[in-house]
């Protein structure tokens, strides 16, 4: 493996998700250069002022940006924040037409500026516009995916890592399928270090059950709902989770994550993006295609899958 060189990666949006993407970025130092781009320049430029007087305390990373795409020139991963938010009363997929029509605009700017880049989309309805910008642009899927559920996955091995009273990096469990509501854990191959998820016991904590499986899948698909209604948006997790995808593309990690890319043949499912576990590198995402469902579990995929083709359509 090796990492690429004097990296850098554009964050595209200067709301809270991007801005909390590139905080993220330089405290970890997922890249050399970061830099933020959005039309509202007033904005951006602030976000990054401010940002820049904490350069002090985060290492050798460095940030520009400003309203000019031109920010994002010879950036290796461009991550996609930017878009219109759910007004009430208006529907998922009136969000995700809005938004569509954002990315099909930003696409061939960024592809102008940055034309070697991964591009990795964070925006909502994130599986539906990766479909319509990957069609759009002709990249390999490999370089252009969502986030999916990679922060999905990160809550559900946070809660049950409570319930079992182990280390959340102990818990080996994925949420796949649609960022959203048709998503779902993959029981079946979920364990705490080398113990099935159903078998693990420890002092103070007794066996799960199905049930109590299941109250966890809906509490860890309905989270964002919750944080949503206490503070008005998620930024802080989806921020690290972002910053995690861009180091596994610029170290070349070879890091399995459960992005969403758009998927041929994998388990009879098509032209659909959906999370699923994804080798992730320097050379985007690749689906592992050994990746075993039960049969229950492909039942769900192919619910998903269904589901977000059916939006999709409705938007070409």
């Amino acid at each position: 493996m090796s990492a690429i060189e004097n990296s850098k990666v554009t964050i595209v949006g200067a709301g809270a998700v991007g801005s909390s993407a590139a905080y993220a970025a330089l405290i970890r130092g997922s890249a050399r250069h970061v830099a933020l781009y959005d039309v509202a320049t007033e904005k951006v430029e602030a976000e990054v002022l401010d940002l820049q007087h904490g350069t002090q305390f985060t290492g050798s990373s460095d940030i520009i940006g400003g309203g000019d795409v031109s920010v994002a020139e010879g950036s290796h991963v461009v991550v996609i924040t930017a878009g219109a938010k759910q007004k009430p009363g208006q529907t998922r997929i009136e969000l995700a037409g809005v938004n569509a029509g954002i990315l099909r605009t930003m696409m061939p700017q960024l592809l102008e500026v940055a034309p070697d880049a991964i591009y990795v989309i964070v925006t909502n309805p994130c599986d539906v516009l990766t479909v319509l910008a990957q069609e759009a642009t002709a990249l390999p899927p490999e370089r252009i995916f969502a986030s999916g559920t990679v922060l999905d996955t990160s809550r559900l091995r946070v809660r049950l890592a409570q319930r079992a009273g182990v280390s959340p990096s102990s818990v080996h469990a994925y949420i796949v399928g649609e960022h959203g509501d048709t998503e779902f854990p993959l029981w079946s191959s979920a364990t705490i270090g080398t113990v099935p998820i159903l078998d693990w016991q420890s002092a103070g904590h007794p066996p799960m059950t199905v049930d109590e499986l299941d109250q966890i899948a809906v509490e860890v698909r309905d989270a964002a709902y919750k944080v949503i209604q206490g503070k008005g948006a998620t930024n802080y997790a989806i921020g690290l989770s972002s910053a995690r995808i861009i180091e596994a593309i610029l170290r070349d990690e070879h890091a399995v994550m459960p992005v969403s890319t758009v998927l041929s043949d994998f388990h009879g499912v098509d032209r659909v993006a959906l999370s699923v576990p994804s080798i992730v590198s320097s050379r985007g995402a690749v689906p592992v295609r050994e990746s075993a469902f039960s049969p229950s579990e492909l039942g769900l995929l192919r619910r998903s899958a269904d589901a977000l083709g059916a939006v999709a359509a409705s938007l070409r």
